[in-house]
């Protein structure tokens, strides 16, 4: 029964009701005027989201009861009408629990409410903050922030005699330290600035809902910077903002963004029971027949992995290289891809960076790794090179070297060069290897590597026809040296084997990995980018 139509009686204390009367005011029923706004903006209130995010009766409230500071020119009464909770709803709850049981589920959350007073950040907005996040690196479980609003409360007048600047609150550094403790999910829908941009973007992923708007100032501070006039939506849209790499996931609306976040987090909880195969002998005839036509790579991951179970991030960025999240056998791993409809799956800087990072989640949380390689290796030229490739892509190398989790590695067609070894974890004899038959290998292009290797001979050939004729029968030399079977009984690689096999090869190889325990190594920091 609702605190709003509890009938009291004589039984019912005065400092029972009294708390009673003080927790209704945050009830979505008794603030209609706030509720009909969300509707207005096709957005649910914080605590419908609440609702949906967490298992039935699970949530438990830190900080119910707070409002803003702004006793000395506000009643108490107004404040607990229009600041209830001060912005910000704080506390535990279990997500995902009938899969996996409370005792994995167990999240710290906390939403920020753009009802009360834009979703700014107040005195005791920041006081609730640390005290969850103080929880948090106690109990080391998943932390979800709902972020919308703004930085900094102004208004807060209650607090100018214990605050100047205010700069002195630990609630950044805190966050920023919770980073690799366990994995930390943001999800914002509309207007997310300055500090609630700020403590978004220290969080492993973020899911965004297509009206949202993301900014480290917003129109506010864009104007007194000196900067112009500009209205909140031209300030970070959403198209921006996945093609840039700042936003992982884009989703219609708030109820795909819950649904969405705790897809996410069931990676990190682990595996599940029930789960659907496609036809694995589909893989067969997946690969194109002519070696250097397209085909669509993420239709290999998702006739490889679990039937629905692929979760990519940042789709619009980087889009040589495929990075997410799936499952096998209901088992979960962090995945990256080349592309080949992308610059034939050549790596560039932006590529690079999305698996580097990948690496880092999955080393950081315990997820095994699978590579899916088809790569003419890192991409060249001086254009490339206006982009800092080099620091870029050599993060995979340096990043690959750290991790610990096991890390499997498939070639579906080619692997040259550096790029091929970059996706094998650094070199190929740095995790178990396996090979479609249609995999083949150089140390660069084969084209490349016949124009330079045999330039004097090409050019020393004035007939057209001949010289194409020399090339071919030089390629075709190469291909069958560079052939997967031939790789393999040179034992540069582990295995070629049946496509259709590949899932078993993937579990026997983790089994096999996973059944020595994991040396204990210092804690493992993921980069924002």
């Amino acid at each position: 029964m609702s605190a709003s139509n509890k009938q009291f009686d004589d039984s019912v204390r005065p400092e029972v009701a009294e708390m009673i009367q003080r927790h209704s005011y945050a009830l979505d029923e008794n603030r209609p005027e706030a509720v009909a706004k969300r509707r207005k903006t096709n957005q649910r209130t914080v605590r419908e989201n609440l609702a949906d995010l967490c298992d039935p009766d699970s949530f438990v409230e830190y900080g119910a009861l707070a409002i803003a500071a702004q006793r000395s020119r506000r009643s108490q009464e107004d404040l607990r009408a229009r600041t209830p909770a001060d912005g910000i709803v704080t506390g535990l709850g279990s997500v995902n629990g009938s899969l996996f049981g409370r005792d994995k589920s167990r999240c710290a959350i906390m939403a920020y409410d753009y009802t009360v007073l834009a979703g700014t950040q107040g005195y005791f907005n920041h006081v609730k903050k640390d005290r969850l996040l103080k929880i948090a690196h106690e109990q080391r479980i998943p932390l979800i922030l709902f972020a919308e609003g703004g930085g900094g409360r102004p208004g807060d007048v209650d607090a100018d005699s214990v605050l100047v600047a205010g700069l002195d609150v630990t609630t950044f550094a805190e966050f920023g330290a919770y980073n690799g403790k366990a994995p930390i999910v943001g999800i914002v829908s509309g207007r997310c600035f300055a500090g609630n941009a700020a403590l978004l973007g220290c969080c492993d992923v973020i899911i965004a809902a297509r009206n949202s708007n993301i900014g480290m100032g917003g129109p506010v501070m864009i104007e007194g910077g000196g900067l112009g006039d500009f209205t909140p939506e031209e300030v970070g849209p959403i198209d921006v903002q996945t093609k840039n790499g700042v936003v992982d996931i884009a989703v219609a609306d708030d109820a795909e963004a819950v649904a969405t976040a705790k897809k996410y987090l069931s990676y990190f909880q682990g595996a599940t029971t029930n789960w659907e195969v496609s036809d694995q002998k589909k893989l067969r005839q997946i690969i194109p027949e002519r070696r250097r036509r397209v085909y669509d790579m993420r239709m290999v991951i998702k006739t490889l992995a679990d039937v629905d179970s692929f979760l990519e991030l940042r789709p619009d960025f980087g889009p040589g290289m495929i990075t997410g999240f799936i499952r096998i056998e209901g088992q979960p791993f962090g995945l990256i891809a080349n592309n080949c409809k992308h610059q034939a799956g050549a790596i560039e800087a932006e590529g690079a960076d999305k698996a580097a990072r990948l690496m880092q989640l999955c080393n950081a949380h315990d997820l095994p790794i699978l590579s899916l390689v088809d790569t003419p290796g890192f991409m060249v030229g001086p254009d490339i090179e206006t982009r800092a490739q080099v620091r870029h892509v050599c993060r995979m190398f340096v990043n690959a070297a750290h991790v610990t989790v096991p890390y499997l590695s498939v070639v579906t067609r080619r692997a040259y060069g550096l790029g091929a070894q970059a996706m094998v974890k650094g070199g190929f004899k740095q995790s178990p290897i396996a090979s479609w038959p249609t995999g083949e290998y150089g140390p660069m292009g084969l084209e490349g590597a016949v124009k330079k290797g045999f330039e004097k001979q090409l050019k020393a050939i004035d007939d057209p026809a001949q010289r194409q004729e020399y090339f071919d029968t030089q390629l075709d030399k190469m291909i069958q040296r560079g052939k997967a079977v031939n790789m393999a009984a040179y034992l540069e690689i582990d295995a070629v084997i049946d496509p259709a096999e590949t899932r078993k090869w993937i579990m026997l190889n983790l089994e096999s990995a996973t059944a020595q325990p994991r040396v204990d190594v210092p804690r493992r920091m993921i980069d924002t980018w």
